[in-house]
């Protein structure tokens, strides 16, 4: 007898093949179920996904829209040009990473290899540019300046250059139209970025990976519109990627065409007008700081007066747009972005902001109305105002007696104003204000338009500021723990004001409110608000957001959608008020401060006013402000350390109105001359094939039109005249060197040596004074935010 079980016949063997049986059953079954969900349930759509493995997407970039000025004249178009690409999924594929072709390829174009790999290297946080923000899979272009002789290079020797390709493409171009460089307006174009693609999927606008998208200006703010759609065309091919037919094809469709107000002549009168003047200023000795003046920045306005649209918009320094076209090199990035470069890709014009100086007092002189003060007077205008011992002082300490409002506003007497708001501080509470405190003179700013967007259609607008009580509480409280570390009551000046800050930083005093009224203290603004503000007195005391976009046309031409001009309030005065203000303001063009830059203007037939300003800046020079207007356009224009409103920035607009009307050197107007003397209210005529139609346009409009006489612009100020513009500080019109916009043909030429274009290193960077840069005017008292001059009784340049 055997002890070995009998096999297969145990109960316990027999339940293990029983479970097993059904574990087995089990998997069959559910691979059967899946199966059939796969092959019955699901299956056309499963078929539909495997036949999308086969059908490869060609994309056909949509032709740009054009940017055209208000007659048609293009200000942005696009060209045919021949670009290199490279392909980065097939570089990436060989065993140095393209390195070897790179560098090959670099000498057949004349750059450097370091050149070509930054052009091809991905964007990210610790990538500098120039680098690829777009998609890696897609083409990635290194040049669009080749040379045909270049390009066949490459494609006749296919097999030495793997993953590159040389053709043509449809790229866009900045042609500067009688040298109107027009930069920070128009803005440029970049690649779009996958972030880009991915938050524009569900939109009514998606993004492909070949896009180039608006990165500022009309560029920018108008990109749906001019982008346009991309073609995509499907092949089907079979596993070794062989074409075997065509799915479909979706055509692209081109952008639409965006018409300014821009005037690429005034433009470019503008442009001209500003760098000269800061070129001049610069030729001038400070006598507050023993120097010339550096008159690094500075940008101009013109409005139409009676709707807001942007006829004109300069700032300098300024760049040359084409540099980003094609991929912008690390040279022109290094010096559009260095410290050294005063950051031209800013627009002075709407992201410029500084104290303005006396081009505000209109806004003090309608408060006071409001406030319940005679608009007639009289007004003590004395050599000096003191608060509790402090001394603040009119320029030169000159008297004009007592005067009304308008005259105050001719001569620019400060201690007027100074009294005024002063007074108001006071019937408001003081140091301890009341409840309900009316605080006019800081209403009716906000009332006017100041401390917010104008809400002109360019992106990165700032607001500017009105330190009313609300700022200077946001303010204290943003600052006070700085300022109670830093502070001591015994020890430095600057610690001294630090320590007061820290205790009562949040008070609005008598110093806060004195230096408000004349457009000082930590007051700031833009030029396209001081544009805005004095074209509403022009207009009869509507204020428009600014426009700068006229109309989007079709690029068949068969659909025109016209841009309205948007009007958002009223200037908070009487009729009664604003005909005073602006016969004082043209008193101050024909017998004030602004007169003897207005010596021979034809003003019977073309009534010309005007406020001058000089505003002081912490540990700068004096910023030079003009303001001025007509029936038709407001003007105002600013330079950043140049000196005196008249004197700086007076020849300018001057130079700027004689274009527009003009005006000869006696006088005299010569409409033939007039570049124009109304504002353009017609669409440019579009063909029946949708093309828009582009009159001629000169060289250089800056070059063709007349100028006012040295007499009729330098005469000797009058009596009464703001010393602000004495003669001694005055400066004459003069060139600033601009940046070659456009210049292809140099750029080339500098590829072919290694080199590349240059574009203008503007001056270094200037502006109004910003929270923390230290002390400002003082109120008889370790001032808060006060400037040390004033503590110890010198005036500040006033206008």
């Amino acid at each position: 007898m055997t002890n070995i079980p009998e096999t297969g016949r145990s109960p316990r063997v027999q339940i293990r093949l029983v479970v097993i049986q059904v574990l087995v059953l089990s998997l069959l079954g559910t691979l059967g179920g899946r199966l059939w969900y796969l092959q019955i349930r699901e299956g056309d759509q499963y078929a539909k996904e495997a036949s999308g493995n086969h059908v490869q997407q060609v994309v056909q970039p949509a032709v740009r829209g054009s940017i055209l000025d208000a007659r048609g004249v293009p200000l942005a178009d696009n060209e045919t040009r021949l670009v290199v690409s490279a392909s980065r999924t097939d570089l990436m594929k060989m065993k140095d990473d393209g390195e070897a072709v790179l560098t090959k390829l670099a000498g057949v174009l004349g750059m450097t290899p370091k050149e070509v790999m930054e052009k091809v290297r991905l964007c990210d946080a610790e990538t500098p540019q120039p680098c690829w923000n777009g998609s890696p899979y897609q083409p990635i272009p290194i040049t669009d300046e080749t040379t045909p002789k270049q390009a066949l290079q490459i494609r006749e020797r296919a097999e030495d250059f793997p993953g590159i390709t040389a053709e043509p493409q449809a790229v866009r171009r900045y042609p500067s139209p009688g040298k109107a460089n027009t930069a920070q307006v128009l803005g440029y174009l970049s690649p779009v970025t996958d972030e880009e693609i991915q938050k524009a999927q569900d939109t009514s606008s998606p993004y492909l990976r070949s896009d180039q998208v608006g990165r500022s200006g009309l560029e920018r703010q108008y990109d749906k519109q001019l982008r346009g759609k991309a073609g995509v065309t499907r092949y089907e091919v079979d596993k070794l990627g062989r074409v075997i037919g065509q799915a479909e094809a979706d055509p692209a469709q081109p952008g639409a065409n965006l018409v300014t107000s821009i005037d690429a002549r005034v433009q470019r009168i503008a442009e001209y007008e500003l760098n000269e003047a800061m070129k001049a200023a610069r030729k001038e000795h400070d006598r507050n700081t023993n120097r010339t003046y550096e008159a690094d920045s500075g940008a101009v306005v013109v409005m139409e007066a009676r709707t807001g649209r942007v006829v004109a918009m300069a700032s300098n320094p300024t760049y040359d747009p084409n540099a980003w076209v094609g991929g912008i090199s690390s040279k022109d990035y290094a010096r559009l972005t260095g410290k050294k470069s005063n950051y031209p890709l800013l627009n002075r014009a709407i992201q410029g902001q500084s104290a303005p100086g006396s081009i505000f007092k209109v806004i003090p002189t309608a408060a006071a109305v409001n406030a319940g003060y005679s608009f007639e007077g009289p007004y003590a205008c004395t050599s000096s105002y003191s608060i509790g011992g402090q001394v603040f002082k009119n320029f030169e300490s000159q008297d004009h007696g007592a005067i009304s409002l308008g005259r105050a506003l001719e001569v620019s007497c400060d201690t007027v104003f100074y009294r005024l708001s002063h007074e108001e501080w006071k019937r408001d509470g003081g140091n301890k204000p009341k409840k309900n405190a009316k605080d006019w003179f800081y209403k009716t700013a906000h009332q006017f338009g100041l401390g917010k967007e104008t809400g002109i259609d360019l992106p990165n607008e700032v607001t500017g500021r009105v330190p009313d009580r609300q700022w200077k509480l946001d303010y204290w409280k943003a600052n006070k723990d700085a300022w109670c570390k830093y502070g001591d009551k015994d020890g430095s000046y600057a610690e001294k004001i630090a320590y007061e800050n820290c205790l009562e930083g949040n008070r609005l005093r008598a110093g806060d409110s004195v230096n408000y009224s004349i457009g000082q203290g930590d007051t700031l603004v833009t030029p396209i608000q001081m544009a805005t503000v004095y074209a509403a007195l022009a207009n009869g005391g509507t204020l428009h957001s600014p426009t700068v976009g006229k109309a989007v046309i079709s690029p068949d031409g068969k659909t025109v959608t016209e841009i309205e001009p948007e009007a958002y309030g009223k200037l908070p005065i009487t009729k009664k008020t604003l005909a005073e203000i602006d016969e004082a303001l043209e008193g101050v063009a024909t017998r004030g401060t602004a007169a003897w830059r207005f010596g021979g203007w034809p003003q019977d037939e073309i009534p010309m006013h005007a406020k001058t300003g000089t505003a002081e800046v912490h540990g700068k020079q004096t910023t030079s402000w003009f303001a001025t207007y007509t029936e038709d356009y407001s003007i105002v224009m600013t330079i950043s350390q140049g000196g005196t409103g008249s004197g700086a920035s007076g020849p300018a607009v001057r130079n700027i109105y004689n274009a527009l009307y003009g005006v000869a050197e006696d006088g005299t107007i010569d409409k033939k001359k007039a570049l124009l003397p109304e504002p353009q209210k017609t669409l440019p005529k579009v063909g029946t094939d949708g093309t828009i139609k582009s009159p001629k346009i000169s060289k250089d409009p800056a070059r063709d039109r007349p100028t006012a006489s040295p007499d009729a612009q330098a005469t000797t100020p009058q009596d009464g005249q703001d010393g602000q513009d004495d003669p001694a500080d005055q400066q004459q019109a003069g060139t600033v060197p601009s940046p070659e916009a456009g210049n292809r043909d140099t750029r080339r030429r500098d590829r072919r040596r290694g080199g590349g274009r240059r574009p203008g290193d503007g001056p270094r960077r200037g502006g109004g004074r910003r929270p923390g840069d230290g002390p400002r005017r003082g109120d008889g008292r370790p001032g808060r935010h006060r400037h040390h001059r004033r503590a110890t009784g010198t005036r500040r340049a006033a206008s």
